[in-house]
């Protein structure tokens, strides 16, 4: 799908991953939807993106909230007349404790944001969606989605959830107009680690070192989108374990578990 005069819609797109994508489909003749729920950040995008006001439509949104959802569509259409893509990639991880320290109140958080705010959008949206001649729907999902990260858990989860939900909903539209696009991230450097409340990893640290830029990661987001690609390990690292986790699964979970007690110490 072209990104030129194509509307977009991100979610999460106050900073990190969804501000880099929205700069970058500016950048390529794109329109944008840009939401969060942090109005401020979504100023900041929109500033930094693109001059030209007709170019980005600013929403504040709360993934978690139907009513807000629902009431999206209308919005979109009435501004921009269209939408051709959505990409969903609002998100948060959990504290790094073991599941039976996991409070109940975050386990309910992080699936409402990242799996049911997918799903969520998507059904939402996919009527529209169907109606252009190309569209493109795009889910952010996670290392964590394919292979066991010792204190991550419910994330993992919320993540799988959300690989699996999009594998399916790309063979149920292979006869449609709407392309699927599932994205899996390896170590990038954002602020979902200070949005969820966690520390913020160390400059210099191994994994600082071992990361990519948002504006990287956007890059090779957007040219999945182009080139109509279903399935995307963005960065070295995701490339690495997807390969690890599908030739010996055991192996590579006990190899992320010693790496990660090798971090946490």
């Amino acid at each position: 799908m072209k990104i030129k005069d194509k509307v977009f819609l991100i979610t999460g797109a106050a900073n990190g991953i969804g501000r880099a994508l929205t700069i970058q489909i500016i950048k390529n003749g794109g329109k944008v939807v840009v939401t969060d729920i942090d109005k401020k950040g979504i100023e900041k995008t929109i500033s930094l993106a693109s001059a030209d006001s007709s170019k980005t439509l600013g929403i504040v949104l709360d993934v978690t909230n139907k009513k807000e959802i629902e009431s999206l569509p209308e919005k979109v259409i009435s501004n921009f007349g269209q939408i051709d893509c959505i990409i969903n990639n609002a998100g948060i991880i959990q504290p790094f404790v073991p599941i039976e320290e996991l409070e109940e109140s975050k386990t309910e958080q992080l699936m409402n944001i990242n799996f049911y705010g997918t799903y969520h959008l998507t059904r939402v949206f996919l009527p529209y969606l169907k109606k252009r001649e190309v569209a493109n729907i795009t889910n952010i999902c996670s290392m964590g989605g394919f292979i066991p990260f010792p204190g991550q858990s419910v994330y993992g989860a919320s993540k799988a959830a959300v690989k699996l939900m999009t594998e399916a909903l790309y063979v149920e539209l292979l006869d449609t107009n709407v392309e699927v696009t599932l994205i899996f991230p390896g170590a990038v450097r954002t602020e979902i680690m200070k949005n969820s409340g966690l520390k913020v990893i160390a400059k210099n640290s191994d994994m600082e070192n071992k990361s990519i830029t948002a504006e990287n990661a956007a890059q090779q987001i957007v040219q999945a989108i182009v080139k109509g690609r279903f399935k995307v390990m963005v960065g070295k690292d995701a490339k690495m374990l997807n390969f690890l986790y599908r030739l010996a699964p055991t192996w590579a979970s006990k190899l992320i578990a010693k790496q990660m007690k090798v971090m946490s110490n």
